[in-house]
């Protein structure tokens, strides 16, 4: 495992804090700009504290495992290539997940959550592996903005491979672009990290290049996607080319915010890949004749995966959606090449908790401002 900066006790514990209320009013304000937590179809709620709570009981051992076999900072070095889930989304949510499931447990046994070297191996590791990910000094997209992680050899292929696009086609585009958004919203259960951006890329003719990966699309770690086995491709990566367009932040979610808002009705070239195949993060064209196929194969996979979840029992849909955010330290296995890891979730948070957590139905209430998002170190 790599050398912690932190080595002595006091040292460890004063990291905590420094990172912990770092992290404080970030989560604050990201969770307030969310839009709707719950699901007329999905219990949320219910599945997100089950898996920060499960997160936050055995994400330490499971960190300290991966960052044994491959330390946090290379495996955030390595992750920086198209259709990677070490990400920008997942690297907010191992640090944010684990400190949520602190926050809930605190509420049930005030006091009794605070082990300062389980907290260290989780922020540590988290900070490790997301500056090297960041590869500028920053942590985060939060702290400037901006998530351009691609290095100038994949930015100049996305580019070769982006032809000049004209009205029809973007009309094509953006019925290809929502198509996948909202099959992949209800894929990995009702929540938008299925698809992220990275960027902005600017262009030295002014315009400026867009990032878009869509992840897990065909059939996967996810047992549901099992209704997926006609779609062609797993990993998709699009290259869009604006012209006149501002970004103005990308979010640590993936989230890309631009003046003007509607940025596709100024995409001026568009290229489409994938990283399926070996070697990982290779990329291969996906000729643009190819996007109604897709579309095609989408369409009733969605439908059939919806028929699938509103078949599903209470216990079911959050045991599956917890699964879709516990599961986002597994990429991290995978990168150290670790294979012997039990994901099943729920399977650590108390039966009686449990019972508690999940009959919750969120409200999209805003947070309580009363205090630190996240409390100091008892």
């Amino acid at each position: 495992m790599a050398e912690s900066t932190s080595t002595t006790a006091p040292e460890r514990r004063a990291r905590v804090e420094e990172l912990i209320a770092y992290h404080a009013p970030i989560a604050r304000a990201l969770t307030d700009e969310r839009t709707s937590l719950e699901s007329r179809l999905i219990p949320v709620s219910a599945y997100i504290i089950t898996s920060c709570i499960e997160a936050f009981l055995r994400y330490p051992e499971l960190m300290a495992a991966i960052d044994a076999a491959l330390p946090a900072e290379e495996i955030g070095r390595r992750a920086r290539r198209p259709g990677c889930r070490v990400n920008t989304v997942s690297l907010w949510s191992i640090a944010n997940f684990w400190l949520l499931g602190r926050k809930v447990m605190a509420m049930v046994d005030p006091g009794a959550v605070d082990d300062v070297e389980a907290a260290h191996t989780v922020l540590d590791f988290w900070e490790r592996a997301a500056r090297s990910f960041r590869g500028d000094g920053t942590r985060q997209a939060w702290d400037s903005g901006t998530a351009a992680v691609y290095d100038e050899a994949v930015v100049a292929q996305l580019l070769d491979g982006a032809a000049p696009v004209g009205d029809d086609d973007r009309l094509r585009i953006t019925r290809f672009n929502a198509t996948l958004i909202a099959y992949l919203f209800l894929l990995y259960f009702d929540t938008r990290v299925g698809a992220g951006d990275t960027g902005p890329y600017p262009l030295a003719d002014g315009r400026v290049l867009l990032v878009r990966d869509y992840y897990q699309l065909a059939d996967s770690d996810f047992w549901w996607s099992d209704v997926a086995a006609a779609v062609p491709y797993r990993n998709l990566t699009a290259a869009l080319v604006l012209d006149g367009v501002r970004v103005d932040r990308i979010t640590d979610f993936g989230t890309t915010y631009t003046t003007p808002e509607s940025y596709l009705d100024h995409l001026v070239g568009f290229g489409l890949f994938t990283s399926d195949g070996q070697p990982p993060g290779e990329l291969r064209a996906v000729p643009l004749s190819e996007l109604e196929a897709i579309v095609a194969a989408v369409r009733p996979t969605q439908s059939a995966l919806y028929r699938s979840v509103a078949g599903m029992d209470r216990h079911e849909k959050i045991r599956c959606g917890a699964y879709v955010y516990f599961s986002f330290l597994r990429p991290y296995a995978v990168e150290a090449a670790l294979t012997d890891v039990d994901w099943t979730v729920p399977r650590d948070i108390p039966g009686p908790l449990y019972e508690l957590v999940s009959a919750m139905e969120g409200d999209n209430a805003g947070v309580d401002d009363d205090g630190p998002y996240y409390a100091p170190l008892a």
